[in-house]
């Protein structure tokens, strides 16, 4: 496992293998506390000498004393590892939040990166009346240019009024927003049943 500032990440293995580790010297623990019990249920703190001062002879007081050293020992490294397996988890966890965030960052840059790439929109059309001109074109679309005029010149419908006086019976071109994508259209102005020469009606957007 790596230490900080190591090369190699905290994985779901590594911390695995801790939690292998720490079941081990668990077991270890028990084992030698059994021991303990084996021999007259000494415990950690019990006497092994008699009333006057000589080695308990009821017990194997080698071996107590090993199994009290082995349990104190194994808890100093049962305590190391359990700390090192919540480090382990609050890197896994921490790498696991700072992946979402970026992610989420990357969704949200990769989107304004689609809406910068789209040009800027200057009016909508809002109504299309059946069977006029405009009908075979254009629908519910923001405009980005219609014929000359585009975000940058407009200034009010009249730019648009005389962009189609002047086109009239000659196909015009025109750039729409249309689902998210810029998308071309031909527009001829010309008489109709209805009014106008389009039979759309645009509103300017507020900016």
């Amino acid at each position: 496992m790596a230490e900080p500032g190591g090369a190699r990440p905290v994985t779901v293995s590594d911390v695995q293998q801790l939690v292998r580790r720490k079941d081990e010297i668990e077991a270890q623990i028990k084992a030698c506390y059994e021991l303990l019990e084996g021999q007259k249920g000494v415990g950690m703190h019990e006497p092994l000498v008699d009333a006057e001062g000589f080695p308990r002879a009821d017990i194997d007081v080698y071996q107590v004393r090993t199994a009290r050293h082995n349990i104190i020992c194994l808890q100093n490294d049962h305590k190391a590892l359990m700390k090192q397996v919540e480090e382990a988890l609050h890197k896994l966890h921490a790498r696991e939040k700072e992946k979402h965030a970026k992610d989420e960052a990357e969704a949200l840059a990769e989107a304004m990166r689609q809406n910068q790439s789209l040009p800027q929109a200057f009016a909508k059309v809002n109504a299309v009346t059946p069977g006029s001109p405009a009908s075979v074109s254009v629908l519910d679309d923001e405009i980005v240019e219609f014929g000359s005029v585009n975000a940058n010149n407009f200034q009010n419908l009249q730019n648009i009024a005389t962009v189609v006086q002047h086109s009239e019976g000659r196909p015009l071109s025109v750039t729409v927003i249309r689902g998210g994508r810029r998308v071309h259209v031909g527009l001829t102005p010309k008489r109709w049943a209805g009014k106008g020469l389009l039979g759309c009606n645009i509103i300017p957007l507020q900016r």
